[in-house]
């Protein structure tokens, strides 16, 4: 006998349904209760409804009324940063756990990768797509040597970024600019996002480049190489484009970082392609298979600890 807990999914959109599908599927600990959207017309919403998942179109004051409501303990914000924050207010009172897909960074940054067992806060913030992507290198060259800056290009397709995403570019390359320090170690970073609208949808690739003390290329590889091999544990189409690049950067011809000045050291570059699942939009739409994969095992951690503490309250015992 196992234990699942109840969840619900505020914003019905690429990113909602795609979780959605993921926690009907491969949910562990997490059964699907509710999604809440704002448009009584929402595609995400129907589909939800044929799925035997009770919906509302009045958004966080619907989810409220719903009778689900009071077995719920998990709920996933995959709506916008601006809204994000009313949505915790009240989700907050109701001591439910938070995990925000949102760029509005209200809790602590979460890369499952990286440090998801260190953090227990009620919100959680999955930092954006590209952070996902990206900051698990910045942080494998880190446990090697000192990163002084880390740049990080994530280009995706125009077909799979939603309003959401469209809406929160400003939050996305900040909100990821400042994990690349929190989360990666790197004394400075910067994010870039690329809109790709081409014909036939090109899949997520991922560029970073990494500055850092001279180090050992050998033990930077292979940290590489051993990150890379977490992420493939929750997000299996995650992988190297090809071999990782060095380039030395001499005391003649420093770099200069904005704010820190003249950096000699090396030069670590990685070129990064993620393939979905296509649990919702097709394989190319790595962008968000990687952020709904990283919500789910933040979901399946949050839903172990609370049956742990015994503070779940819509959990039921389901054969498996």
């Amino acid at each position: 006998m196992a234990k699942k807990v109840k969840v619900a999914i505020i914003g019905p959109g690429n990113i909602g349904t795609d979780l959605m599908i993921k926690v009907m599927r491969h949910g562990k600990h997490l059964e699907m209760a509710a999604m809440v959207g704002v448009d009584p017309g929402s595609d995400g919403l129907a589909r939800a409804s044929r799925l035997g998942v009770a919906t509302t179109a009045e958004g966080i004051d619907g989810l409220l009324k719903l009778d689900v409501f009071d077995e719920i303990d998990v709920v996933f914000d995959a709506t916008s940063a601006g809204a994000h924050k009313r949505h915790n207010d009240v989700l907050q009172q109701h001591g439910l756990q938070v995990i925000d897909l949102t760029p509005a960074a209200i809790g602590p940054y979460v890369i499952p990768a990286i440090n998801l067992e260190r953090e227990d806060a009620s919100n959680m913030n999955m930092v954006t797509c590209g952070g996902q992507a990206t900051i698990p290198i910045v942080a494998a060259v880190s446990q090697v040597a000192t990163v002084h800056y880390a740049e990080i290009v994530a280009s995706i397709s125009s077909k799979s970024a939603g309003p959401g995403t469209r809406a929160n570019i400003d939050e996305f390359t900040e909100t990821t600019r400042r994990a690349i320090e929190l989360l990666g170690g790197a004394a400075r970073g910067k994010a870039i996002i690329i809109l790709n609208p081409a014909e036939p949808p090109l899949i997520m690739r991922d560029t970073v480049f990494v500055l850092s003390d001279r180090a050992d290329a050998r033990k930077i590889e292979d940290s590489i190489k051993r990150m890379v091999e977490r992420v493939q544990t929750y997000v299996p189409g995650y992988r190297l484009k090809q071999t990782v690049q060095f380039d030395d950067i001499p005391a003649d011809k420093p770099v200069n970082i904005p704010g820190i000045g003249p950096k000699l050291g090396l030069k670590t570059s990685v070129f990064l392609e993620v393939e979905g699942a296509a649990h919702y939009l097709p394989s190319y739409a790595g962008n968000l298979d990687i952020m709904t994969s990283a919500a789910l095992a933040c979901g399946e951690m949050m839903a172990r600890r609370r049956m742990e503490s015994g503070i779940a309250r819509g959990s039921k015992e389901t054969c498996q």
